[in-house]
């Protein structure tokens, strides 16, 4: 029996070694692949194919390595199209494009490099079977747009849809507590109203226009159809079928994918029987290639710091900006000597005020030694202006929505649902009148429910202190402008929120030029840093970051629940929330 038991022990010993080093073989032979890359090339006579069929954030992202990349990065496709514009063995690209996922002053950064790469003399051409309003706004700068015969395109304007859960809450017995300060401040409505009040309904119709105004102005401009007679046709939804588009002179062909490819052969001096060679935007970024910023060999920097998402206490996670985490980016920049200026890149609606504060106070710092250019994105509001107020310029898209300076806070009583309908009771004991405060188990009284609106009140007052001073007027002209209300970059530059309308591209001009550096004399430094390939595929196996974990389940939840999962998302997000709040009102989606 004893010799048994000596060879199961061998045996689990062995297999237990043999795993072992099995995966750091397999850890060794993936980092090498990720190290030399895959060895791809750029066949001559080619179409970049711009396909754009994942969700569109701010920064690229290293591929995981077994999962690949669930979003794509708004740096790297820019870069992309900027280098095919030079490329010999780029003859055009192809806008293979459907429901483009994206924010609007994103698709404006895309659109901008596509007129920007149009000026090689390269061709555009653009097909769909069924054009969204996004993607038909970036096809609009196509030399020929083809629309399936039997296609759709959108082109009925703007809207945003919110969910209310006032009639949710009454069914289930909560009861929710609601401090905020601002008449515009409508993020907490969704819990105790049933539709948009009059100021909400107000401020979105206003940035809405404001925003479809641009879009038609700049779709005018590539179609040459005026203004006017878009909106008519937008408004009155007058294009119901493929024919209507091409009746109303939004598409110049309907055709089917094998006449784009005659064009395509007719642009490239094909014969008909050979295929036009198309290259995908993932092959072209990972074919050999000279990166126009990195590259260079100067030893002044512009740190360019990417805040993406809600803003939270402690180090965060790939998908928000953790306070810690971005604080100290920040600092490492102000510290760095080689780092001649900053660009704080901003794509988020806010977040924890206390988060939101802890940022404040790098940028702040910041500001006295050396250049910090705020770069707004799709969305810069309530604490994502918090962080950026204190820079020394704020660069907005004339469609980002921005503003939204207030605060807000809500605690739910749960006693009812677990009283009258779970059959649940609390009791408590305490050493003090409010030892159980702040309480989510039994009602507050009047005196509680001040003390906590007190709190708020403080908290806006240092903030649009904070935001006055930063924007050098007075406070009381800044707290006309405040109050919760969501303006978009348009606005916000009338009223002193913004200071230069312009992309990405031109806060780092603003940067450069701050700091007394030419445009040859500086390389861009990305923070923070992101995790490689390797380190994505680790995560999967060991649990060494409960954040990535969380997101590797939220993308699962995310392609289980489809269209449900925006409102799982904001079950999850407020169930997060810690503090107060200063949170863009309500959860903002244009389409």
């Amino acid at each position: 029996m004893r010799q048994f038991f000596k060879f199961v022990l061998a045996t689990v010993v062995g297999l237990a070694l043999f795993s072992v080093l099995g995966f750091i073989v397999l850890v060794g032979a993936v980092a090498a692949i990720g190290a030399s890359g895959p060895d791809k090339s750029v066949a001559a006579n080619s179409v970049l194919e711009l396909k754009l069929n994942k969700p569109l954030s701010e920064r690229s992202e290293s591929a995981d390595l077994l999962g690949g990349q669930s979003s794509l990065g708004l740096v790297g496709l820019k870069d992309a199209i900027r280098r095919a514009k030079t490329d010999d063995d780029i003859k055009g690209i192809l806008l293979n494009l459907e429901l483009v996922q994206g924010g609007m002053a994103s698709l404006e950064e895309v659109r901008d490099a596509l007129l920007d790469f149009k000026k090689s003399g390269k061709f555009v051409v653009a097909y769909h079977e069924i054009a969204s309003e996004k993607s038909y706004y970036l096809s609009s700068v196509a030399d020929q747009i083809y629309l399936h015969p039997q296609g759709t395109l959108e082109f009925n304007g703007l809207s945003s849809e919110v969910m209310f859960y006032k009639r949710l809450f009454d069914k289930a017995g909560i009861q929710p507590y609601i401090f905020r300060v601002g008449s515009f401040k409508s993020a907490v409505e969704p819990f105790f109203r049933e539709s948009f009040s009059d100021s909400a309904r107000y401020q979105t119709v206003s940035y809405l226009n404001s925003l479809n105004g641009h879009l038609l102005s700049q779709v005018a401009a590539s179609r040459r159809i005026p203004a006017p007679r878009l909106k008519v046709i937008s408004d009155s939804m007058l294009v119901h079928n493929a024919n209507d588009a091409l009746c109303l002179k939004l598409v110049t062909k309907l055709g089917y994918f094998d006449e784009v490819q005659d064009y395509m052969r007719g642009k490239l001096g094909l014969k008909a029987d050979k295929k036009p060679g198309l290259i995908s935007l993932s092959d072209y970024q990972d074919a050999d290639k000279d990166d126009e910023k990195e590259g260079k060999t100067s030893g002044n920097r512009i740190a360019v710091i990417y805040a993406e998402g809600d803003i939270v206490t402690g180090r965060g996670s790939d998908d928000n900006i953790g306070s810690d985490k971005f604080a100290e980016a920040i600092r490492k920049a102000r510290l760095d000597d080689k780092v001649k200026a900053v660009v704080l890149r901003i794509n988020s609606p806010g977040g924890s005020s206390l988060a939101s504060d802890i940022i404040y106070r790098e940028v702040v710092l910041t500001k006295k030694v050396k250049p910090i250019i705020a770069s707004m994105s799709d969305v810069a509001a309530s604490g994502g202006y918090y962080i950026a107020m204190a820079c020394d310029t704020i660069v907005a898209h004339p469609n980002s929505i921005t503003g939204s300076i207030g605060v807000f806070g809500v605690l739910p009583n749960i006693q009812p649902l677990l009283a009258d309908k779970l059959g649940i009771t609390v009791d408590r004991v305490s050493t003090g009148k409010f030892s159980d405060l702040p309480t989510i188990t039994r009602a507050l009284t009047d005196y509680e429910k001040q003390q906590l609106q007190l709190e708020v009140n403080d908290i806006y007052a240092d903030f649009t202190t904070k935001a006055a001073q930063g924007r050098h007027m007075p406070v009381e002209r800044l707290r006309r402008v405040a109050s919760g209300r969501v303006w978009s970059g348009t606005e916000g530059k009338a009223i002193g929120l913004v200071d230069v309308l312009g992309s990405y591209e031109d806060a780092l001009k603003i940067a450069a030029r701050r700091a007394h550096l030419q445009a040859d004399d500086y390389r861009v430094q990305r923070l923070p840093r992101t995790k490689s390939s390797v380190e994505k595929l680790l995560s999967r196996f060991i649990d060494t970051d409960d954040d990535d974990q969380a997101a590797a389940e939220a993308r699962v939840l995310q392609a289980k629940l489809g269209p449900l999962y925006p409102a799982y998302h904001q079950y999850q997000q407020l169930m997060q929330m810690r503090g107060v709040q200063a949170r863009l009102p309500y959860e903002l989606e244009i389409k």
